[in-house]
């Protein structure tokens, strides 16, 4: 089985990617502007014994995402599962940003799960299966203050996620997301310790998450162990809603 990553080359995409490339899925890893990461991360993937391609694509472009599709198929033949996992943050308050800087966030975050959706769906419906992934934050349910654009993108794709398992379930196809809370990854790093440990006394293990954490959920939610569990919003934040 095939499994695209988007956004892939690391963070919570390159852990989710190599979990499921280490139980014997085929991976596809996705990344839109650093070519030289996406590399390496092949490489990293292919020592490990994991079959992999790399395709760089920006996933917020649809054109862009046909291309990426178009070199799956010549690989692997077509999508299992997707795990819409692309996105960025942009730490500001609203009447501060222009509209330029609000529009990417939700092309980034939003539209791309949209193009890759609509895209995989032509292999997914024909095979009557398959499983789709998105990857939301509780800032889609919470709100965050100075992230607000952010926030509406995440509440997007929970709402998107809800509308879409209804409409695929009678294809067999399951749609949930998986609202992270703080992970330890590079996006915080526009974080100082202060600020850090300000957000971990917010949460009741009393520590960030771990990219490796996401990644199992992942796995669980893709594979038949949760085979019933469709239209879900499954939160991962270590007790901090």
């Amino acid at each position: 089985m095939t499994v695209l990553v988007t956004g892939s080359s690391r963070g919570i995409g390159k852990a989710i990617a190599y979990a499921f490339g280490k139980k014997g899925y085929k991976i596809v890893l996705n990344g839109s502007k650093n070519k030289t990461a996406l590399e390496q991360t092949k490489i990293e993937f292919l020592q490990q014994g994991i079959d992999c391609i790399a395709v760089l694509a920006d996933v917020s472009k649809y054109e862009q995402c046909q291309v990426l599709f178009s070199e799956i198929e010549k690989a692997y033949g077509g999508v299992d599962i997707l795990i819409n996992n692309a996105g960025i943050s942009h730490i500001a308050l609203f009447s501060d940003m222009t509209p330029q800087q609000w529009k990417n966030i939700l092309s980034v975050n939003l539209e791309s799960v949209l193009n890759c959706t609509h895209i995989v769906l032509k292999y997914m419906l024909h095979c009557h299966k398959g499983c789709i992934i998105n990857i939301s934050s509780i800032w889609g349910q919470r709100g965050a203050s100075c992230e607000a654009v952010y926030s509406a993108s995440k509440g997007g794709i929970d709402a998107f996620t809800k509308a879409m398992s209804k409409e695929l379930g009678p294809s067999g196809i399951r749609v949930n997301a998986i609202s992270c809370g703080v992970i330890d990854t590079e996006m915080n790093d526009c974080f100082d310790e202060q600020e850090k440990q300000m957000l971990i006394e917010e949460i009741s293990l009393m520590r960030m998450g771990k990219a490796e954490e996401v990644a199992n959920l992942a796995v669980f939610l893709a594979e038949d162990t949760a085979s019933f569990v469709t239209g879900q919003i499954v939160v991962i934040d270590g007790g901090m809603l």
